[in-house]
């Protein structure tokens, strides 16, 4: 996803991740079976569904790191039930745990020169992340404690001695900028932030950082500061004189030029340098789509860029010293992640993702005949013939604009057999529903739901016009695009007409509380998972560490001082009389960013309306999940709830 979003803090929620049944206002009998079963019928001949047990068996796994020796590579994983740190031999695949605790643990990365390893991980879903170190005894340490800690890491110097991390312990507020020494951990402050301006990228040699501040919600702007200066002032490098982007990506390996992203010279995301002895300004990447990335194997050899080309990524890998494209060997269909080289930048790893099948991980030796997969993360009981490639469509909307969508036609359906549908609704504001791989989406169309996620008006990924179509029309413009891809899913023969519901996570969640409220006539029903339904309450009660990007969230959503109003107006909350269907709400008590009470209260509120609820309380996640045998109980109650108010079992 392009940089538009990067402030967009309410973030987008994952709803193939765990979800942890404690209460209910309406109870929920979910199937105990962990096996598959055929259907036959003559719509769908012998096709197969399986249980949530079996497409939940699906493994998730991130981070990619090679050991110093080029031997292992640090990935995290929830094989266990929980996402842990594993070390996976290159040579044969072989996994290793190296965590165990009752949080998720994330990978982060090896020491450059043993096998000491960072990770970072937070408690019960509060995103006060802490960066841990991981000696190679097995024991662990943690970098940055305090119960309000939250940091993160930047990266290791030149040569090896110091990493950089960023942490709120002096100020809540902001990030500052910390060097430790790899030896014996000792933290040295390098940058104090007291103006809001964030780290951005270090050059190699620790000379430089690149700094930038999120001004509004269509302008930011990049500095640089000189370690080496008396003055220790930041040197702003974006001069214009009309609201554009500015973010830092990289330094080269050089230390000569800061590669940054920015919207200044075109409708989308490019990547440019500049040249810290020079100030001129050049483009390094562009294309028609955001490009959303761009970094440098260590030497500098190897450039990697990602392009978000209609909600798929393209990865292109550069060999810096003949100008050339590395083309890889014969490969899955798929996008690429994740591209991390060895030290001796002989081999590379990556993940390779697609709709019908879920990240894996990949090696490959350079220039040989093909890659070798380490992980094979589907279950072995799905055959993959019944899982579902998805189509990228575009609608006409209230005012004539075009919608594009992600859309997922089950193998059940036909004109003969017209099939229940979801509007999926992604978060943000400013997310992006993308293709790939999401064990919920599956296990819906397996059990015949059709899905159509709508990039609505200010999603991420088509532009700075598209993006700010939706500034402050919250509710409105934006929820009529939601609206009208029902309508569009209407003119499909293979459709329900009468059986479309409504699903989101995040900003989606608040979308789908909206449209019961606001357009009750509309959706049959909705799912509303950590959704913001109290504008005026959740704006005045962000977390601290957002202080940077307070502006231009306010930008985007109205200031409390001035906009309440608005806020109240557009807050399903304060219209839940209003919702006639059957509603599902989905909470975590440890939200930092949607409190518990938003969803109390709705729940409250429209029960006082007489209509079926559904309340799924999480006692020890935040906005967000990740525990594997509560993403089972959340797949069985959603179909539950399906079943029940769209199909009329």
């Amino acid at each position: 996803m392009g940089h538009s979003a990067r402030y967009n803090v309410l973030g987008s929620v994952s709803l193939t991740l765990s979800l942890i049944m404690t209460g209910c206002s309406q109870s929920v009998s979910v199937p105990q079976d962990s096996t598959s079963s055929s259907v036959s019928s003559p719509h769908a001949a012998n096709f197969t569904t399986y249980s949530a047990e079996t497409f939940f068996d699906t493994t998730s796994i991130s981070g990619n790191s090679f050991s110093a020796d080029g031997s292992k590579i640090l990935i995290s994983s929830d094989e266990s039930g929980i996402f842990s740190l594993y070390e996976v031999a290159v040579k044969t695949g072989e996994k290793t745990r190296l965590t165990h605790f009752d949080d998720s643990t994330y990978a982060v990365r090896y020491f450059p020169d043993d096998d000491r390893l960072l990770f970072t991980k937070d408690s019960g879903g509060n995103e006060r992340y802490h960066i841990y170190v991981r000696e190679t005894d097995g024991t662990v340490k943690d970098l940055t404690p305090g119960e309000e800690t939250r940091a993160g890491f930047i990266g290791f110097t030149r040569d090896d001695q110091h990493f950089y991390i960023t942490s709120n312990q002096r100020d809540p507020q902001f990030m500052d900028l910390y060097q430790v020494d790899t030896d014996d951990y000792t933290m040295t402050p390098v940058y104090r932030n007291q103006q809001g301006l964030d780290v951005g990228a270090i050059s190699p040699d620790g000379r430089y950082i690149a700094l930038y501040k999120q001004n509004t919600n269509r302008d930011s702007d990049t500095f640089i500061l000189d370690t080496r200066t008396r003055s220790l002032k930041p040197q702003q490098i974006s001069q214009y004189d009309k609201p554009v982007q500015f973010y830092p990506e990289t330094f080269s390996r050089d230390g000569r030029f800061l590669y940054y992203s920015t919207n200044a010279e075109s409708e989308f995301l490019e990547i440019w340098k500049y040249e810290l002895a020079t100030g001129k300004h050049s483009p390094a990447v562009q294309d028609e789509w955001d490009v959303s990335f761009i970094y440098f194997s260590d030497t500098g050899r190897y450039q990697v860029s990602g392009v978000n080309a209609d909600a798929s990524t393209k990865v292109t890998i550069t060999d810096t010293q003949t100008d050339q494209r590395l083309h890889l060997p014969a490969l899955p269909d798929g996008d690429l992640s994740s591209i991390s080289f060895s030290d001796d930048e002989q081999t590379l790893s990556f993940y390779l993702n697609a709709d019908t099948s879920p990240s894996n991980l990949y090696v490959w030796d350079i220039g040989s005949a093909q890659a070798r997969a380490l992980t094979s993360t589907l279950s072995e009981e799905v055959n993959r013939d019944v899982l579902v490639e998805s189509a990228i469509v575009r609608f006409n909307s209230f005012d004539g604009m075009s919608i594009p969508g992600v859309l997922y036609k089950p193998k059940q359906a036909s004109a003969d057999n017209p099939v229940p549908a979801l509007v999926w609704v992604h978060g943000g504001p400013g997310g992006q529903s993308r293709t790939g791989y999401s064990a919920t989406q599956q296990y819906l169309l397996n059990h015949g739901y059709a899905i159509f996620a709508v990039n609505n008006r200010g999603s991420s990924g088509y532009g700075k016009t598209f993006y700010h179509l939706d500034d402050k029309k919250h509710g409105t413009d934006d929820l009529q695009d939601i609206v009208w891809g029902k309508k569009y899913l209407q003119t499909l023969d293979w459709v329900d007409n009468d059986k479309i519901g409504i699903m989101g996570g995040s900003y989606g969640g608040f979308m789908t509380a909206a449209a019961l409220a606001f357009e009750p006539e509309e959706f049959e029903a909705g799912i509303n998972v950590f959704g913001v339904t109290n504008w005026v309450r959740t704006l005045e009660s962000i977390p601290p560490w957002w202080e940077s990007f307070k502006k231009a969230l306010y930008d985007e959503m109205g200031d409390p001082a001035t906009d309440g109003k608005r806020h109240r107006a557009i807050s399903p909350l304060f219209h839940a009389d209003q919702i006639t269907k059957p509603l599902m709400v989905i909470q975590g008590a440890n939200d930092p960013r949607v409190l518990q009470v938003e969803s109390d209260e709705l729940v409250e509120a429209v029960k006082a309306n007489g209509v079926p609820v559904t309340y799924v309380l999480f006692d020890d996640e935040g906005h967000g999940f990740s525990k594997k045998e509560n993403r089972i109980t959340a797949a069985k109650a959603y179909v539950t709830f399906l079943d029940t108010y769209l199909k009329g079992l």
